[in-house]
């Protein structure tokens, strides 16, 4: 058994199934979360079905989830060293066009679920003597884009950026390390192949990026011992500014 353990929202897809899959590789243990246990099994078959991956169920909006987590992760390994907060939804439309609906469902995942295990995380590693949290962020929050109108993730996300460094400062006596990645357009299977053309031509690079660029991205803050308060743009230049 790894003596590292890693706790990764919203594992079962996409992004997050690529850091559960790059963490196992590393030697960690894997404790990922999804809204459905189906979801959770498909994602560990995917994986192989290692030991050391557990999936546990539920909303992470709910802040009973987040204990339910790392209740989990603890009778099954120990302890845990690193929280990913990766569970999150991009909903871009013009912001006349956001509904409340709209509004509570990006609160919900976006927000609420990254304070929520945060919070336990934090508790956690204190009692231990430190750990790592990184929050999977978004580079237009950094740099928006008039062809991506998204004023409703744009301000949530910009509030984990902004999050992330005030964390950074109020945890850093404990050893504790606060990060966020904040992703350009990833090839998963969220976006539409016959937009691929459009969303090559968001960033300079002339591409979009790979879920492996993220996950070596978070590979590196999960270890970075003098590396704090940071918000790593993995975007292919998108966030750097207009062209």
């Amino acid at each position: 058994m790894s003596k590292h353990t890693v706790v990764i929202t919203g594992a079962s897809s996409g992004i997050g199934l690529g850091l559960a899959k790059a963490f196992i590789e590393n030697g960690y243990n894997v404790v990922g979360t999804a809204r459905s246990i189906e979801r959770l099994q498909d994602a560990a078959a995917s994986l192989g079905n290692p030991s050391n991956f557990v999936g546990v169920a539920g909303d992470v909006a709910d802040p009973a989830t987040a204990r339910k987590i790392f209740a989990a992760a603890i009778e099954a390994f120990g302890s845990v060293e690193v929280l990913v907060n990766n569970a999150g939804f991009f909903m871009a439309k013009p912001f006349t066009d956001y509904t409340p609906e709209d509004l509570e469902s990006l609160l919900d995942t976006n927000l609420k679920g990254v304070v929520y295990t945060s919070q336990v995380a934090a508790a956690h590693m204190k009692k231990q003597g430190g750990g790592h949290i990184v929050n999977i962020s978004a580079a237009v929050a950094l740099q928006p884009n008039i062809n991506v109108p998204a004023a409703l993730p744009v301000l949530i996300k910009g509030g984990i950026n902004q999050m992330t460094r005030a964390l950074a400062l109020e945890l850093s006596r404990d050893n504790i390390q606060v990060n966020a990645v904040a992703p350009g357009i990833i090839d998963t299977p969220m976006h539409d192949p016959a937009a691929r053309d459009f969303l090559n031509n968001l960033a300079p690079s002339g591409r979009v990026g790979t879920v492996e660029e993220i996950t070596d991205a978070v590979l590196y803050l999960a270890s970075a011992g003098f590396t704090t308060g940071v918000v790593l743009a993995v975007d292919g230049g998108m966030s750097t500014g207009t062209w």
